[in-house]
């Protein structure tokens, strides 16, 4: 079937895909013979539409997964989704809301069937998606959190780990989400820009009530909770007042005055109030301090007097106290400064910008709360993960990460792991009447535990919480292949080879799958975690709603096709790099693609076939060798990038070779051969060509799956849908290679060097000039003999003769080896001018290069301006210097 004109990825795209997976191309065998590879998909929330974050990491493991399938291993690239606890939930109350109702009165059976049968209608949106991507994940495997053998792994977990002490219950400050009323992760909580208020409020010394201690606090809702002030130790200011007390405002409580670093003597007054309920640094105090911990929000962040009751009737009068009752925070805190300031305890109100926490999904300033919540040693998990990471027995790429990852496992805290949610795996611990609780795998196995304790069968209740979201996704890399059953899969593919995923979850879900693989499965999960970047626009700014520059990639598919948007995301992932990705950059992509389907159809119209028994070593043309040798060298070069995680090195070697070196030189030079008609050296160039346009085909499936395996079929290389499981190339054996490379290498140059020259000086491409060599051996006399059709060609030359003499007048010359090349251009331009202009634009590429120079040489700058900027002037320099460079040598080329 003739190619047709143009590659239509629409079309194209949905037949191959459906190809591919009805014929079960994607697929993993465990009683296969081939080494396994195997790597964990971060499972999206079943929530999720693509973005390009997920193009990011699916396209580097997808390119991953085709290279090593490709290679004769036997792949898993193991799919699913996470059942996202409070983001599924919030989708279907904002239904509910709707609709009229609540979860509340739907009660939480109903509630949980409605989310099911949501799940069930649209939640396969993003992987409809990822097929659209080409991500060629084992899909017969798809698994769900929340599926029932995943669920079975996540009670054997909690019920292990509670039984080994590991998991237990306790009171402790969490992040709260009024809204959601519930704990949520930190991965949970976004920082924003407020511009608040800095209230400075005297609290009166106990002893002494005319004199006053001054502190500065954004909360003064809060400071019904204080329960100490805190001073440096070392500040002067405050030395003579630790130990001693001062009077609670509004309260009449004494509270102590203590001495802890905490304290900033440079920050505020240097005195801060001490709310250990509801501050996560007051906590911490208050736990060196031994202080008491009333908490003065109930869950939905209203005023709560319980723990403070001896303070109301202590007081004379408390009916302002009393009015707070159940007042929103926000509405008490306006109450209490209007109180503090009738009482002449508020000194001043300065304005002040800071970052409060709010909840990604509500939106609403989360509450540090003091709960009873059920927590995970972490800390007694970590050590062994640690020391794994340690030992090298996983390797995080780039290597740098490690520091990141140490940082965070040395200093880990309790692991918060309860949610006061419906949707979710509920907490299998039972309580009995008096309070007991029954931690049990099922309930009819913890209602055996009860009447064993109580002599009799007793009336449990579950608890009503479910677990975090990140509990279930960090048993994923082998709760997925069966455990706690024994299967093949879990013999065969754990532990798993890669993992790909960014930096900002190397704690909440990295980390978490080290320290559970290590403890049930006595081994890591992945040998290797390949950490990338994030994608920002092309300005290198992070996308965000508000700053309206999120790019849908589904948008980018739809207009330039995915293997246009793959390959830019592959080109521009290095190592330790963010991806700056726009539209523009899938635009010129999409060119690519053009050029290998125009090559493709070119091979097609000019017989250049598939040659079956076709050997590389018995080719005899120079051309056909230099090819051949330059293919093997573009494998080489591909293989040990992907290997390395180098993304952008392989992108760039496939590019280089296709478009220059076979595009641009191969078939530029086939062309007059071809068009001569049948010949020996006729058919061994398109025997040639057929075999590296092959090789150039597997190269680039692993990133352009469509297009390549599109040409591979209508050539026939192999039956159709073959191409993602045909063999990677190999370098081939190439007799006289060297020989052969430095022949078509000299001629490439020469051609280069003029094509240069005459770019820079302006030269009509209409224009044909002869090509002098001064200097020249004989021996680079005779190859320019020998390849003097394609030198004028495509030099655009009228010949090509050795230098007699000295040099004509208006001569532009460049070095190649050890030959001048000299142009004589007085006939065809005003080189005084020419040389004007260079000079001109030199001025003004190295003004700018110094303007750049001095701003990175501000270490002020540096210091304060956000790093992707510094490293955005960094490449400005970089490139402007070039140009400098690029300039200068052309004038010399003027003389």
């Amino acid at each position: 079937m003739t190619l047709d004109k143009t590659f239509a990825p629409a079309e194209a795209e949905p037949r191959l895909y459906a190809g591919w997976e009805d014929a079960g191309a994607f697929a993993a065998d465990p009683a296969a013979t081939a080494p396994p590879f195997t790597v964990m998909i971060p499972p999206p929330n079943v929530t999720g539409s693509l973005h390009m974050g997920h193009a990011l990491t699916f396209t580097l493991q997808d390119t991953l997964i085709r290279f090593r399938r490709m290679q004769g291993h036997d792949t898993l690239w193991q799919p699913g989704t996470d059942h996202a606890g409070i983001a599924t939930q919030m989708v279907v109350e904002r239904l509910l809301a709707e609709a009229g109702t609540t979860r509340q009165a739907l009660g939480r059976e109903a509630f949980l069937d409605r989310v099911w049968a949501w799940k069930a209608d649209s939640g396969g949106a993003i992987t409809r998606q990822l097929r659209r991507l080409g991500a060629s994940l084992d899909w017969p495997r798809e698994r769900f959190t929340m599926d029932p053998g995943l669920s079975d792994a996540v009670r054997r977990v909690f019920v292990t780990l509670h039984r080994q002490g590991l998991i237990y219950r306790d009171r402790r400050l969490v992040n709260w989400d009024p809204k959601f009323r519930s704990a949520i992760s930190d991965l949970e909580v976004e920082s924003r820009e407020i511009g608040g208020s800095l209230w400075h409020i005297r609290y009166p010394l106990a002893d002494s009530p005319d004199r006053t201690i001054t502190v500065a606090t954004t909360r003064p809702e809060t400071m019904l909770g204080d329960t100490a002030v805190a001073v440096h130790p070392e500040d002067p200011r405050y030395k003579e007042l630790i130990g001693r007390q001062v009077i609670l405002p509004l309260t009449g409580r004494r509270i102590p005055i203590i001495a802890d670093a905490y304290s900033d003597p440079e920050k505020g007054t240097g005195a801060v109030k001490i709310t250990p309920a509801h501050d996560f640094n007051d906590f911490a105090v208050g736990q060196r301090h031994a202080l008491p911990m009333p908490s003065v929000l109930d869950r939905e962040a209203r005023i709560s007097l319980a723990e403070i009751g001896p303070d109301l009737a202590a007081l004379p009068d408390p009916g302002f106290l009393r009015g707070l009752e159940g007042q929103d925070r926000f509405a008490a805190r306006a109450a209490i400064v209007a109180e503090l300031e009738r009482l002449e305890l508020l000194e001043r109100i300065e304005p002040h910008t800071h970052q409060v926490p709010h909840g990604d999904r509500s939106g609403v300033p989360i509450e540090p709360l003091l709960t009873v919540q059920w927590f995970c040693n972490a800390a007694e998990l970590a050590r062994p993960a640690i020391a794994a990471v340690e030992r090298g027995e996983i390797r995080f790429v780039p290597k740098q990460w490690e520091n990141t990852y140490f940082a965070w496992m040395r200093e880990i805290e309790p692991w918060c792991i309860s949610r006061q949610l419906w949707w979710g795996h509920r907490i299998p611990a039972w309580y009995g009447p008096d309070g007991a609780v029954f931690v049990a795998e099922t309930e009819a196995e913890a209602m055996r535990l009860a009447a064993a304790q109580y002599g009799r069968e007793t009336a449990l209740t579950q608890d009503e919480d479910v677990l975090d979201t990140w509990f279930s996704s960090g048993l994923w890399p082998f709760s997925t292949l069966g455990w706690p059953a024994q299967t093949a899969e879990l013999a065969r593919y754990y532990p798993t080879d890669v993992l790909v995923t960014g930096f900002d979850i190397i704690f909440f879900w990295v980390a978490r799958m080290i320290m559970a693989g290590l403890h049930f499965m006595g081994e890591v999960p992945f040998r290797t975690v390949y950490i990338h970047g994030l994608v920002r626009d092309e300005g290198g700014q992070k996308m965000s709603k508000s700053k309206g520059n999120v790019i849908d990639p589904l948008d980018l598919i739809e207009r330039f096709g995915a293997d246009a948007l793959r390959f830019s995301i592959c080109a521009l992932t290095g190592p330790g790099r963010d991806v700056k990705l726009g539209a523009a950059r899938v635009e010129s992509q999409r060119s690519f693609v053009t050029k290998l389907w125009n090559a493709a159809r070119f091979c097609e119209m000019n017989a250049i076939v598939p040659v079956p028994g076709f050997d590389p070593g018995a080719v005899r043309a120079p051309l056909c060798r230099w090819l051949l040798d330059a293919a093997n060298q573009t494998i080489a070069e591909a293989t040990a990038a992907l290997e390395a995680f180098r993304f952008n090195d392989y992108a760039a070697s496939c590019y280089r070779f296709t478009w220059n070196l076979f595009c641009d030189w191969f078939l530029e030079f086939a062309k007059p051969v071809l068009a001569q008609g049948e010949s020996d050296e006729a058919a061994e160039l398109r025997a040639t060509g057929a075999n590296v346009l092959g090789v150039i085909l597997r190269l680039l499936h692993p990133v352009m799956p469509f297009v390549t395996e599109e040409i591979w079929d209508r050539f026939g290389y192999g039956a159709p849908f073959s191409l993602i499981r045909a063999p990677w190339p190999q370098p081939q054996a190439v007799a006289a290679s060297e020989e052969a490379r430095a022949e078509l290498g000299w001629v490439v140059r020469l051609i280069g060097e003029v094509r240069t020259v005459r770019a820079e000086m302006g030269v009509p491409p209409s224009v044909q000039t002869p090509i002098l060599l001064r200097d020249a051996a004989p021996e680079t006399l005779a190859r320019a003999g020998r390849w003097i059709e394609p030198i004028r060609r495509l030099a655009r030359a009228t010949g090509i003769a050795a230098l007699e003499g000295g040099l004509p007048q208006g001569a532009v010359q460049a070095v190649l080896d050890e030959a001048t090349i000299v142009l004589p251009l007085a006939a065809v331009i005003d080189l005084a001018a020419e040389r004007a202009r260079l000079a001109r634009d030199r001025d003004k590429a190295a003004a700018e290069a110094g303007k750049i120079a001095r701003k990175l040489g501000n270490a002020d700058f540096v210091a304060r301006a956000p790093e992707e900027i510094v490293q955005e002037n960094r490449e400005r320099l970089e490139a402007a210097e070039g140009e400098v460079a690029r300039l200068e040598a052309a004038l010399r080329r003027i003389g």
